[in-house]
């Protein structure tokens, strides 16, 4: 290709088309070449950005305090909340096995914090609670068995409560595109959309605990999807979430986030903005996050026909994470439930896991 054009040259517009092109491709996947490299570079980086100590749980706790800081920064930090606790509330459903309601809570400015929280009826209080997210494009309603065609929640939210279980399912923004947009507000803020709902949640944990029938010691969370995003995300900083089960979302985060493959959908090639944390893959593949949850009871859930991943590189991801609890000497504390299945909530596992760990096992320390 010639380099320099002297004004005599003759050049036909789709010759200097062609030569721009060229130029502005090789520049772009040189740079991409580059930051790839940089984010498969994660493992070098972790002797420098973590120094976990097994020598007990409290120096593990200890070890792991400055990047739990790194990470409430990632997501950004919003707030106080303002406002007093007060809730209103509205029906939302009643039957023989549980009495559910929206309840809305003042959060920030004219933001409400929104969900519905289901008591059982065949129970005494105080019930053990998990927050039961909902993933993208889904609702509170579909925790509960509706509107889902596809029965991938298995109506999760009313098992639970059947269980023994108060079910607090928040309601997130739920599409792509507004996510985006609310996601640059967020960025230029300092912050991002995950911390700003991460908030919300502990705002509705705030008004739980001042409820005598939830008993607050016994509290988890289990997620799907974009709830599995929101449970890897809040458990490393909410200390009040005692357990957690991860659905259709733990993965190889490096391939996830930056590796097209045709065996996996890769995020770098889709339309999802809202989903991309600054400096996520600098320190925090999912493992290491684990090492955040950790020492409290973690399920992961995962259908080897969900195309979210391609499993054996998100079930060896799954080994490093155990690995942290296995050297604290509490490996019974994380569980992988890879099932034939696909993208879809496995309910009898995920209800055995937190009954064991909620309701059956003593209070569980937390990272304090």
């Amino acid at each position: 290709m010639r380099d320099i054009w002297s004004a005599t040259d003759s050049m036909s517009t789709s010759e200097v088309k062609r030569v721009v092109d060229d130029r502005q491709h090789l520049l772009r996947v040189e740079i991409e070449d580059y930051l790839r490299e940089q984010a498969l570079a994660l493992p070098q980086r972790r002797e420098q950005l973590w120094h976990w100590d097994y020598r007990s749980l409290p120096a593990f706790l200890d070890s792991v305090r400055p990047n739990r800081e790194r990470w409430q920064s990632a997501v950004g930090r919003f707030g106080p909340a303002e406002g007093r606790l007060k809730v209103d509330t509205a029906p939302f459903l009643e039957d023989d096995s549980l009495s559910a309601t929206w309840i809305t809570l003042p959060f920030l400015g004219h933001y409400r914090a929104r969900a519905v929280l289901a008591l059982p009826k065949r129970q005494r209080p105080p019930y053990p609670l998990v927050v039961a997210q909902h993933g993208l494009g889904s609702s509170p309603e579909r925790v509960f068995g509706f509107d889902d065609p596809s029965n991938i929640y298995k109506a999760y939210g009313r098992r639970l409560v059947e269980a023994g279980f108060a079910v607090l399912a928040p309601l997130n923004v739920t599409d792509a595109r507004p996510r985006a947009r609310l996601q640059r507000l967020c960025t230029l803020l300092g912050g991002n959309l995950a911390g700003l709902e991460i908030a919300r949640t502990a705002r509705l944990l705030d008004y739980l605990e001042t409820r005598d029938d939830i008993d607050a010691e016994r509290m988890g969370m289990w997620g799907i999807s974009l709830g599995g995003y929101y449970t890897l995300f809040t458990l490393p900083l909410e200390r009040r979430l005692r357990a957690g089960v991860i659905t259709a979302y733990f993965n190889s985060r490096v391939h996830k986030m930056a590796i097209d493959d045709p065996r996996y959908s890769c995020y770098l090639s889709w339309d999802e903005e809202h989903i991309f944390v600054p400096g996520w893959l600098r320190e925090f593949g999912d493992s290491d996050m684990a090492s955040l949850i950790c020492p409290r009871p973690l399920q992961v859930q995962m259908g080897k026909g969900d195309g979210i991943a391609w499993w054996p590189l998100a079930a060896q991801e799954f080994e490093a994470a155990a690995e942290h609890y296995r050297r604290l000497g509490l490996g019974e504390r994380v569980d992988l439930d890879l099932h034939e299945g696909g993208h879809e909530i496995d309910a009898e596992a995920g209800i055995r896991f937190l009954t064991r760990w909620l309701v059956e096992a003593p209070v569980l320390e937390t990272f304090g």
